[in-house]
């Protein structure tokens, strides 16, 4: 797919942010992005979130998802307000909800998203798992969308590898549920990803399986021999190929701040950039 002009562009980093990976629309896109689930439920710690999304977005985790079913719209209310001061440097990622995906209801909807996010354009819109309208439907209509600069481009969620065979185009991104304890598209999906003509970028989401693995003594044992925090190793093992993009979420700066330390794990062990003799020991 060939995305609107203005939407082809790569985010700027320093050497202090976060690696990148380049889509097959040649864009930028940071290793370590932000996920919203749950985030903008709590009136209470509204402005706690917004800061939150502000300073991953600094930090350069400026890849922001989010999805109309989070919360009803709060989670799209909320990264809109986080996010208006500095539009240009985040790319925003939306999700439609198969029950609103038929050609009429995903422009319908996508206008709605646009609305309550305040912003006039979203970077990535996703169908958010497969559903019951055929998605040559789905499809026409974000291609109807980019056309009139509504999105930039379109992919999937949820897809799995039958399923991306069967998709009429090849979309930019599938994003799935990938982390130490969901190991199953490492066997099948990633490499049919990597292997499309053009690639599929993989997008990570629950990378520390809402928390759950934070609680697992075999993580935690190679973050304390790392001096590092369980989901600082648990971020650096979803990112270690390059080409996988995670999403955690924080509600909270320090949060974030920690998360986007995980790449310095990466950065002390880094992968070589040419042959090396084998090793022994």
């Amino acid at each position: 797919m060939t995305p609107d002009p203005r939407h082809r562009r790569s985010l700027d980093y320093d050497d202090r942010m976060i690696p990148t990976t380049t889509a097959a629309d040649s864009t930028g896109l940071p290793l370590l992005g932000q996920g919203t689930w749950h985030i903008g439920d709590d009136p209470a710690q509204r402005t706690t979130e917004i800061a939150a999304l502000r300073e991953g977005i600094e930090l350069g985790m400026s890849l922001v998802d989010t999805a109309e079913m989070y919360g009803s719209g709060r989670s799209e209310n909320l990264v809109g307000e986080a996010i208006a001061p500095v539009r240009d440097e985040v790319f925003l990622v939306d999700k439609v909800l198969p029950t609103n995906a038929s050609e009429s209801g995903a422009v319908e909807a996508c206008e709605r998203s646009l609305s309550v996010l305040g912003t006039d354009h979203i970077d990535l819109y996703l169908l958010h798992w497969p559903g019951s309208y055929p998605v040559e439907e789905t499809i026409a209509a974000f291609e109807g969308l980019r056309e009139r600069g509504l999105i930039g481009a379109w992919g999937v969620s949820n897809f799995d590898p039958a399923e991306i065979a069967d998709l009429p185009a090849v979309p930019l991104i599938n994003q799935v549920l990938l982390n130490p304890s969901r190991r199953g598209p490492e066997f099948d999906l990633l490499p049919a990803h990597r292997d499309s003509r053009p690639h599929i970028t993989t997008m990570a989401y629950s990378p520390v399986e809402q928390g759950q693995l934070l609680k697992d003594p075999t993580p935690a044992e190679v973050a304390r021999r790392h001096d590092a925090s369980t989901a600082q190793i648990l971020l650096a093992w979803a990112i270690r190929s390059g080409d996988v993009i995670a999403i955690p979420k924080a509600s909270r700066p320090d949060h974030v701040r920690a998360n986007a330390a995980a790449v310095d794990i990466d950065r002390a062990f880094p992968a070589p950039t040419s042959p090396l003799p084998l090793e022994v020991i």
